[in-house]
């Protein structure tokens, strides 16, 4: 999904140390933030609570988390869309919308099997939305308790899953098959990745070159630990350094934005390292780019995701050049004569390795997603 900013800054150590010590107190993890992702263990009455606290932790696009749910009755759910969430710049149509709630409704699915109930998902049950989401639902989802039904054994890795932007080491042989998942394809077949990474660095460095759609990111920018729990969506930045620097007015929205400041340029050049960083890749095309077709991607994104956090592989969505918006024009086209040159919607790619674990991306309640 669209993604992901990371920003370190090479600063010398001095500056560093000085700016550490003077601002040790705020020098801490948000943790509020995470809050959502604790305590799954717990019992919760109704099962269809308990599904979408697990729902609420799935991967999507820029973490803007755009799910309205309203309960019907003791067995259904209707999801719409907050439209407030969209992201007009670098998803035009909500393409990659609709992708993170196939990406929850799968997860709710997952954890209600684990209770003995399965989810009956009726999609767009007043008509897809075209050419942009608009209020009517995106599913309705109905609980049916089905004692023959057997919990999901990926239920357990929904609390491990993460996206990890990290640079990546190379899969050991064999592991990434564990990540197959119908519908999903595979490769670390060098000459494919090296041409992969040729796009995705293209597009991203295209991205950031694209004031309007450089600045919906920017402005999803949570800056600093307090920020994060204070708004748990959007693009996080934590940590030391950015804490020490962002005291120091070196790590803003401002400077985040400026092509000329150090920060931009030290943020590209970090971004390009990272989306060449490509020892694996997985990718999901559909036969068409109709709503439900991007919903079921969404689907299977979230089980292989899962699958790769259950063996241990970390994964992170490659989003900008299946964009629609005109600037990452050069790089669909380039993506789907790599990945689908018989036909077909690449909807998902996604780069796969080994990396050190990182922390989960902060939410908000479920509580704030509930309709009365």
């Amino acid at each position: 999904m669209a993604s992901r900013r990371q920003v370190v800054f090479g600063l010398g150590g001095a500056l560093v140390a000085g700016a550490a010590a003077g601002t040790w107190r705020v020098m801490r993890q948000p943790d509020s933030a995470i809050a959502p992702w604790q305590g799954l263990g717990q019992p919760v009455s109704d099962p269809r609570l308990d599904a979408l606290r697990h729902a609420i932790l799935a991967p999507n696009p820029h973490n803007r988390q755009p799910w309205l749910i309203r309960l019907e009755g003791s067995d259904s759910a209707i999801l719409t869309c907050d439209l407030a969430k969209r992201l007009p710049e670098t998803d035009p149509f909500d393409r990659q919308i609709i992708i993170g709630f196939g990406t929850f409704i799968e997860q709710a699915a997952i954890a209600a099997s684990t209770r003995g109930f399965r989810l009956v998902v009726e999609p767009f049950p007043e008509g897809e939305p075209q050419p942009r989401v608009d209020r009517r639902p995106v599913a309705r989802l109905r609980w049916v308790a089905d004692p023959a039904l057997r919990p999901d054994p990926l239920a357990a890795a929904i609390a491990l899953r993460r996206t990890n932007r990290q640079v990546y080491a190379p899969l050991p042989p064999g592991k990434l098959a564990e990540l197959g998942e119908p519908g999903v394809s595979l490769s670390d077949t060098p000459a494919l990745l090296a041409e992969l990474a040729k796009v995705t660095v293209a597009a991203i460095t295209g991205e950031m070159q694209t004031p309007a759609a450089h600045m919906e990111s920017v402005n999803l920018m949570r800056i600093g630990a307090a920020e994060i729990d204070a708004m748990p969506d959007g693009l996080a930045l934590s940590g030391p350094l950015i804490e020490a620097t962002s005291v120091l007015g070196m790590t803003s929205r401002a400077t985040l934005a400026d092509p000329t400041s150090t920060a931009f340029r030290m943020g590209l050049d970090d971004l390009q390292r990272t989306y060449g960083s490509i020892p694996a890749a997985l990718w999901i095309t559909t036969a068409d780019n109709s709503r439900a077709s991007q919903l079921a991607a969404g689907r299977a994104y979230a089980r292989t995701t899962l699958r790769a956090a259950r063996a241990g592989v970390a994964v992170h969505p490659l989003s900008q050049s299946l964009q629609e918006y005109p600037a990452m024009a050069p790089h669909l086209a380039k993506v789907h004569g790599l990945l689908a040159p018989a036909g077909g919607r690449v909807q998902m790619l996604a780069r796969a390795g080994l990396a050190e674990p990182v922390r989960p991306a902060a939410r908000y309640p479920l509580e704030a997603h509930l309709l009365t």
